[in-house]
């Protein structure tokens, strides 16, 4: 007999599932896919609340997830570094993004590119995901947590194997629980050499397309696009070749670099943000339920922060629900 069940083993479960382990919770994760084929694999995995609205709660979780990966590559955790980064700022700045205060060495300059008006600068952590998620499966089973392959289509699949379900099944949710707000977001990226790069760039707002250059120790991730509502991941040269050139223009080094593939991912987006609370129906049959998806390109930004409401969740029978409203 099991504590909790998680459903999904990607990293919004696994940071779950860790939480509940470490809370002293018996723990089985159910995943429809081997965990090295989840869409945590192909995110780049720099922390940066992409396209999320801040709130407290979310700003919380945020800031949370921060620190958790910061003193994890302060302690060599596999795959988990702290990464320099420039934002480019095609308008002048008024303020500062609501997520800063998370950020301890936040700060605004100048720029000498053409067409940028300024930039924010930045240290924050950076997770190569293949070596992460390795080390953090391995963790699990060694705090006494067991994975299982099933494919969950419906609720009454898992009652009765635990008192308490963790719901963290991405994009999957929308079908398992009928929440009409979840949708894919398709982003493609390009994998390349790298060249010696180690500070990431990001240009949101380039003329020609959102940009992000992430260096990793053996590659750089050049990316990319935000698709709402875009399913299909077939390759497509053209907008491989138009990523490339955008990141090129922003960092010369990148001209003489060998294109190691072309990747395409479903981001697990959710109208109103993500859904992180105990649902008042339950589970058929009876059990209690934990909703934690709708990260969309968050999920690495996120999820220690909302594994560890998720655990507070399973400590408090009844906790109140406090789900942000679907916009």
């Amino acid at each position: 007999m099991y504590d909790v069940v998680v459903i999904g083993a990607g990293v919004i479960g696994l940071s779950s599932a860790a939480r509940l382990v470490e809370a002293g919770a018996r723990v089985v994760v159910l995943t429809a896919d081997d965990p090295a084929e989840t869409v945590s694999r192909v995110a780049a995995a720099v922390w940066y609340p992409t396209r999320t609205e801040g709130n407290p709660r979310v700003l919380d979780w945020a800031a949370r997830t921060f620190e958790e990966f910061a003193a994890q590559a302060g302690r060599g955790v596999p795959g988990v570094v702290m990464r320099p980064t420039r934002m480019l700022l095609r308008t002048p700045a008024t303020g500062t993004p609501w997520w800063a205060a998370a950020v301890p060495d936040f700060r605004h300059t100048g720029s000498e590119l053409p067409g940028v008006a300024g930039e924010w600068r930045f240290t924050v952590p950076a997770v190569e995901m293949t070596p992460y998620l390795d080390w953090l499966l391995g963790r699990l089973t060694a705090g006494g947590a067991v994975l299982r392959r099933q494919r969950v289509t419906a609720l009454t699949e898992v009652a009765g194997l635990a008192p308490v379900v963790v719901n963290a099944t991405g994009l999957g949710a929308g079908a398992l629980v009928g929440d009409p707000a979840v949708h894919p977001v398709r982003g493609r990226i390009v994998l390349v050499t790298n060249p010696g790069l180690e500070t990431s760039v990001r240009d949101e707002t380039n003329p020609g397309g959102s940009t992000y250059i992430h260096p990793r120790s053996r590659d750089v991730v050049l990316g990319g696009t935000f698709e709402p509502y875009r399913d299909d991941i077939a390759p497509d040269p053209e907008v491989g070749r138009a990523i490339l050139r955008r990141c090129t223009a922003l960092v010369p080094e990148l001209a003489e670099v060998r294109v190691i593939r072309q990747l395409a991912g479903l981001r697990p987006a959710r109208a109103g943000g993500p859904r992180v609370d105990e649902d008042d129906a339950g589970l058929p049959g009876g059990g209690r339920l934990i909703h934690n998806y709708g990260h969309g390109g968050a999920g690495m930004t996120l999820a220690w922060g909302c594994a560890d409401e998720v655990a507070r969740i399973a400590a408090q029978p009844g906790a109140a629900r406090t789900d942000p409203p679907v916009g």
